[in-house]
């Protein structure tokens, strides 16, 4: 029977939607690359079945697909981290070759090297509160894109107006916008951006209320008195 008791096994993991490339090494040579199914549970089988016995050590870059995988090999018993991509040692060979093949060897030997250090990993609820931001900070840059391409076309029709006006964007100025005399199609484009802006202003007021909701939380509460204390620091 195969036993790797007391030897390290190592994986590097290139990630992608449909397929994985991975490249599977000891502290002393390549093993096996290969490609194979987007699943932690598929390679966590893999290895303990080829390798039984060993500790294993599994790298993957963070992106797309967050950290279901880590927590799911980390559930597996398998060490496992996810790093910055910027933080992966590469030679100017490895970036003129660039291909999944050269990037998971590269993650699988650096890791048998010890160069790699994994970024923290959250836990779900706090994942999921730092989606509630995220959104908000998403709404805010959708609300500004529909603000500058009004303005934009506003300019580009030779329309004035006042730079207050166009800096806070208060009920009466929408207004304004909506009565505006225009040709039928200039009137059409404008309703159309208009909306746009209005779905996202409104859509910006529901994410600030979650954000506030969450401020108010048992786990954030204390904190979030502490750092307002410092000028200029409000609840949002």
């Amino acid at each position: 029977q195969l036993d790797f008791s007391g030897q390290k096994i190592f994986a590097g993991i290139d990630v992608h939607k449909k397929s994985w490339k991975v490249s599977i090494r000891s502290e002393q040579m390549e093993l096996r690359t290969f490609s194979q199914n987007p699943s932690a549970g598929e390679l966590s089988t893999y290895l303990k079945r080829n390798y039984p016995s060993a500790d294993y050590h599994v790298v993957y870059e963070a992106g797309f697909c967050g950290f279901s995988h880590q927590r799911e090999f980390s559930n597996a018993g398998i060490n496992c981290i996810v790093v910055n991509p910027a933080d992966v040692p590469t030679t100017g060979k490895e970036k003129q070759r660039k291909s999944d093949t050269v990037d998971c060897r590269k993650l699988s030997q650096s890791l048998s090297k010890g160069d790699l250090t994994g970024i923290f990993i959250p836990c779900i609820e706090q994942q999921d509160d730092r989606d509630i931001i995220r959104t908000y900070n998403q709404t805010v840059k959708d609300q500004t894109r529909y603000k500058n391409r009004i303005q934009g076309w506003l300019h580009f029709q030779g329309i004035t107006f006042g730079e207050s006006e166009g800096r806070y964007w208060s009920n009466n100025f929408t207004n304004w916008l909506k009565n505006l005399s225009l040709s039928p199609s200039a009137r059409t484009a404008l309703d159309l951006k208009l909306q746009g802006y209005l779905q996202a202003r409104s859509m910006v007021l529901a994410a600030t209320r979650q954000v506030r909701i969450l401020s108010r939380q048992a786990r954030y509460k204390e904190r979030i008195a502490l750092i307002r204390t410092i000028p200029g620091v409000g609840e949002i």
